[in-house]
């Protein structure tokens, strides 16, 4: 069942995982250097493995419990990277490194967003067959 709702969440999700990581930056240094999540290796890791996550739950639509679980641990790994975001403009003060915060600190919170609607569609398609097999 690719043509449902939750498809187009989960393919938003994971463009804003994969793609946007190269067009928004996380920071500009002190030296007018842009930093993008490519450049931090453990963030570009988290932001792929949230994509990955992302396609192999699309694929996953016969299997709508295993589908929601991926969907949850996709936000997990959303909230650690916002955590670590938060973490890193708290910590680094003034002007010492960061002069200024860029809009890629906040694509975990778009990603985190969709996921969520992604799963509240599972949970209706779920309660929707459980319903139906009630019938029978």
């Amino acid at each position: 069942m690719l043509q449902r709702i939750q498809t187009i969440y989960l393919l938003i999700a994971a463009g804003v995982s994969a793609g946007l990581i190269y067009v928004f930056e996380l920071w500009i240094t002190s030296d007018d250097l842009k930093v993008f999540a490519a450049d931090i290796n453990y963030v570009f890791a988290g932001f792929l493995t949230s994509a990955f996550f992302s396609i192999v739950t699309i694929f996953r639509y016969k299997n709508r419990k295993s589908q929601f679980m991926l969907g949850r641990l996709n936000i997990i790994l959303n909230f650690f990277l916002l955590g670590f975001f938060v973490y890193q403009s708290l910590n680094i003060s003034g002007e010492t490194a960061v002069s200024e915060k860029g809009i890629g600190m906040f694509l975990p919170i778009v990603s985190i967003v969709f996921l969520a609607l992604a799963n509240k569609a599972i949970k209706k398609d779920e309660d929707l067959v459980k319903s139906v097999d009630r019938l029978r």
